[in-house]
């Protein structure tokens, strides 16, 4: 005979629910694409979920801007999609990553498939106080390590732009530009941010 358990009393935290789910660090993939739709952006890195705040009004404002460039000019030239987070994005096995906008050329349209996109040509991650770190440190080398061609990281707090280009398997800086300047990129022929327009 089946036993039935009570979950938790009314408003009470439902902390048994969690029995069912891995623990941190026994996360995989497989878990990951079976959870259910959340208005929330969650990843997966190390078996690890990472649940990141909800984006402030200047990221929103920044990455709004920052799209409608890329989307802009990725529909004159007709070289590729655009999109924004929330988007998993499967980088290798067992990390997937929501960044905050995404390009993907019309070469490897292959990747992309309708519950995920594989490994983009260009990321863009707009800097906030609770992602910086994981921006500039974690997902900097998963990036690398997937093969994104281009890398971008607004930051408005220096108010400022830097863009890496992998070289050999490395992100190399190909170029930091700060208020008052444009900043451009090695992979897409003529893109170029106003900073002032973007950020300040």
């Amino acid at each position: 005979m089946a036993q039935t358990v009570e979950i938790s009393a009314i408003g009470q935290p439902t902390k048994e629910i969690l029995r069912f789910f891995p623990k941190q660090g026994e996360w995989t993939e497989a878990d990951y694409f079976r959870l259910p739709e959340i208005n929330q952006i969650v990843e997966l890195s190390e078996g690890r979920l990472i649940i990141t705040p909800s984006p402030t009004e200047q990221h929103q404002r920044i990455s709004a801007k920052m799209f409608s460039l890329i989307w802009n000019y990725a529909l004159s030239n007709n070289v590729g999609d655009v999109r924004y987070s929330p988007l998993d994005v499967k980088l290798y096995e067992g990390v997937v990553r929501e960044p905050d906008i995404i390009f993907m050329s019309n070469e490897h349209r292959d990747r992309i498939a309708d519950t995920y996109w594989g490994v983009p040509d260009l990321v863009v991650e707009i800097l906030s106080e609770g992602t910086a770190r994981i921006d500039r440190e974690e997902k900097y080398l998963e990036y690398q390590q997937a093969g994104v061609l281009e890398y971008w990281i607004v930051d408005p707090f220096n108010q400022s732009i830097e863009v890496y280009s992998l070289k050999n398997g490395v992100y190399e800086l190909f170029g930091k530009w700060g208020a008052g300047e444009i900043a451009k990129s090695k992979l897409l022929d003529g893109f170029e941010v106003n900073i002032d327009d973007v950020i300040i």
